[in-house]
């Protein structure tokens, strides 16, 4: 990335493209992390829970799956995306 920003910036010696590299990506990084938590956060909001639902979900894996689990209370409440996860759970 340090050689792209070299590229568009001919005046900057190495050490000043690399701390605008090392800047751009923390930039990024941040943005991504926002992103997730703003995802997180509204997937929390949206008033779906585990709550009394759990045991059947669990149960459901137990008779497919053969092996018992417990669902994690961050786990997606959207029961094709837990489906899909069932091997962290």
């Amino acid at each position: 990335m340090a050689a792209a920003v070299v590229e568009q910036l001919p005046d900057a010696s190495a050490d000043e493209a690399a701390a605008i590299a090392v800047a751009v990506g923390a930039h990024l990084t941040d943005r991504q992390r926002a992103a997730a938590a703003a995802a997180a956060a509204a997937a929390a909001s949206d008033g779906e829970s585990w709550t009394g639902r759990e045991w059947a979900f669990s149960g459901r894996v137990e008779g497919t799956q053969k092996r018992s689990v417990r669902i994690r209370s961050d786990a997606p409440t959207n029961p094709w995306s837990a489906a899909g996860r069932t091997d962290r759970f």
